[in-house]
């Protein structure tokens, strides 16, 4: 065993090389700026975003303490986090293919004759036992040893394509919980732009059931018809309507977020609060910072040194496989001079395989091994591309919402005065009723259409966070891959 192992350091000496290519990172699509940031300053810049809690920027106790449910609750996260520990155990897998197989065999025979036969068992080691009911046995223990050296680097190039492919799925991890957060938060503002239209409304309704005191006062005093007084009733209860219609979009809303921080509907309660009237915005930065700051491109980045490790996995079926394999044994009776010398018989191998035909199936598994490499930049270059155009998406949308609120925020105001105008004209009996319906219904149209502009600006605002890739940085993958496996170096 001694001189195996001598043996085995000497072969290893050998096993240096490894056949397949070296990963080098290819090019990707850039970019010196950001089209949208041309002549726009940011209206409202933030500090740093507090890595992890990307959310902290709205200053709401109520989105923070529902973002924290999503790490721990949510399901679909949960089930990113079984998939990253399936492949960390892929890469202690692939690592123990570097370290021999040691075994260990112990048996005792009882050999003779008579009616009582011979019964045989297996011990869990992977011994025999065979017995019967007669004198004599002979007792033995041997071990072996194999060793798959792994001269062209087979094995390695598997291992470093596993951990690749473990870094994939802990990109992929942190990508969903992107996702769920980004969705939460998108949800969570919608349900906030419900209440606050619940509760522009419910001020509409008081301001036309004080329109109707109007008209029922000027009908009673005969200087107006019984028709303005029906028609500010029917647009009084009109309104009543909508209100009411708010509550089933809410619910909704409520019960989306409810499973997106894994709990039932019936859980989660979320009282009504006034929608955020600040918009922050995140400086996006220079263009190629996104390579580092997006999650699914650093996973599509891992995937690309993943499939050029298994192309030197393929290329290694070339070359020979070459094992050391010893055995040694102590057989002998009786068992207390088992482990004498003469009772010693040990052997040592080694072999070499090659296939020398196969119809051209090596050839054929390296080409698809490189191909499938080749569609992996592909896809990492499309997924920068698809990162660019959110981002400026994000910022367009940021920049002419912008312009769109403070155009509404106008509107509002003109329109208002010119309800206040009418209705005072109305009380002097100047003008008809129709004149204070029409000034009503264009401004609950100006007012609900600025809060929609509101809600598109903060929806806008996360979805801009959510494409410069949140808290997160590629830093943030593990470098070396923790297993279980004792004998991991």
């Amino acid at each position: 065993m001694i001189r195996l192992a001598w043996a085995c350091v000497a072969c290893l000496s050998v096993a240096g090389c490894m056949v397949g290519p070296d990963y080098k990172r290819p090019d990707a699509p850039s970019a010196v700026a950001f089209n949208e940031l041309a002549g726009w300053k940011i209206s409202q810049p933030v500090d740093a975003l507090d890595k992890g809690a990307w959310w902290s920027v709205y200053h709401d106790p109520e989105l923070d303490r529902l973002e924290r449910m999503v790490d721990v609750s949510n399901q679909t996260v949960k089930t990113f986090e079984a998939q990253y520990q399936n492949a960390v155990a892929l890469v202690a897998e692939a690592r123990a293919g570097l370290f021999p197989t040691v075994g260990v065999t112990a048996g005792v025979t009882r050999n003779g004759g008579g009616a009582s036969g011979e019964r045989v068992s297996t011990l869990s080691s992977g011994s025999s036992f065979s017995s019967s009911g007669q004198h004599g046995a002979q007792y033995s223990i041997s071990g072996t040893v194999s060793w798959d050296l792994d001269v062209w680097g087979r094995i390695r190039r598997q291992v470093e394509s596993n951990t690749a492919g473990a870094q994939v799925s802990a990109a992929d991890l942190a990508n969903a919980k992107l996702s769920a957060q980004a969705t939460l938060a998108t949800d969570y503002f919608d349900l906030r732009a419900e209440d606050a239209l619940a509760q522009l409304l419910s001020d509409t309704v008081a301001a036309y059931r004080r329109a109707l005191r109007i008209t029922e006062n000027q009908y009673r005093a005969g200087t107006s018809s019984s028709i303005d007084y029906v028609t500010a009733l029917a647009q009084l209860q009109s309104t009543e309507a909508q209100l009411v219609a708010v509550g089933v979009q809410r619910q909704q809303f409520e019960h989306a977020i409810a499973v997106l921080t894994g709990h039932p509907p019936s859980e989660i309660t979320i009282a009504p609060a006034p929608l955020a009237a600040d918009v922050p915005i995140v400086p996006p930065g220079l263009p190629s910072k996104l390579l580092e700051r997006r999650p699914d491109i650093a996973a599509a980045e891992r995937m690309m040194q993943e499939e050029n490790a298994l192309i030197g996995v393929q290329t290694a079926a070339y070359y020979p496989d070459v094992s050391l394999s010893a055995l040694g044994e102590f057989a002998g009776t009786p068992l207390a001079q088992l482990f004498n010398a003469s009772n010693r018989f040990w052997s040592l191998g080694a072999s070499g395989a090659e296939t020398l035909f196969n119809g051209g199936l090596r050839s054929a598994t390296v080409a698809a091994a490189r191909a499938t490499y080749d569609a992996s930049v592909a896809t990492y270059r499309q997924t920068v591309l698809t990162a660019f155009q959110q981002v400026e998406d994000a910022l367009s949308s940021l920049r002419i919402l912008e312009q769109q609120a403070k155009a509404e925020a106008i509107a509002v105001n003109s329109t208002q005065r010119a309800v206040d105008a009418t209705l005072n004209a109305y009380r002097v009996g100047t003008v008809a009723y129709t004149s204070v319906i029409t000034e009503q219904t264009l401004l609950l149209s100006d007012q609900q259409a600025a809060l929609a502009v509101q809600q598109s600006r903060l929806v806008a605002s996360v979805s801009l966070i959510e494409a410069l890739g949140g808290g997160w940085a590629a830093a943030d993958l593990p470098e070396k891959i923790e297993t279980a496996s004792p004998l991991v170096p």
